[in-house]
């Protein structure tokens, strides 16, 4: 059963990021070359989606970009993620932006889990689709809906944009840059992508 959906205004934050990142005749040979349509490159036509016509078209354009870049696609995707947080954090709901600026307003070392939190909420279709986890001494962000690996099976984890994000939202909320690592992904067949948030203490 395909338990995967993305909120609109995330794939049109990506549809945007990968069109600055590549330009937009790479980006029509990437969709040609998939057997996509090149007219996705066209924001409008996202906005008509709903949440799983969403994940889906998530999924496709990420396994486009791999299939064109092969290795290179994982720097360009991370950088994307990167590039999404401050945009998608300005078009999420009301409650989660305010959940987000009583984040700021904590001491800068206690920021580190609320805005995982805040994170999760954005990428959460339902409640406990994504969720944080303290791990030693160091974090775990569990995403149980992942739509980047609907309809994929590879060798190795995937979720470039998610990592991209985890690293930039925790940025902007504590000045550091951290380690990311995928440690576990859906398209290997594992039940949930899990991110490893390394920190060497508690925060």
């Amino acid at each position: 059963m395909n338990d995967s959906t993305l909120p609109v205004y995330i794939l049109k934050r990506f549809t945007d990021a990968l069109r600055a990142q590549v330009g937009i005749d790479a980006l029509k040979a990437v969709f040609e070359k998939a057997g996509l349509p090149t007219d996705w490159v066209d924001p409008a036509h996202m906005l008509g989606l709903d949440d799983v016509s969403a994940a889906q078209a998530y999924s496709q354009l990420q396994g486009a970009m791999r299939t064109y870049y092969g290795r290179g696609a994982r720097g360009i995707l991370f950088r994307i993620g990167g590039t999404m947080w401050e945009q998608v954090l300005n078009d999420a709901p009301l409650a989660i932006k305010a959940q987000s600026k009583l984040v700021r307003a904590l001491p800068a070392a206690m920021r580190f889990k609320p805005t995982l939190d805040v994170l999760a909420k954005i990428l959460s279709a339902r409640t406990g689709g994504v969720t944080v986890h303290s791990l030693d001494l160091d974090w775990l962000f569990v995403d149980r809906i992942s739509p980047t690996t609907l309809g994929h099976r590879e060798d190795m984890a995937i979720c470039f944009v998610t990592q991209g994000l985890i690293r930039e939202s925790l940025f902007w909320a504590t000045g550091h840059e951290f380690d990311i690592e995928e440690t576990s992904c859906r398209a290997m067949g594992k039940k949930e992508c899990e991110f490893k948030i390394i920190t060497g203490a508690k925060s």
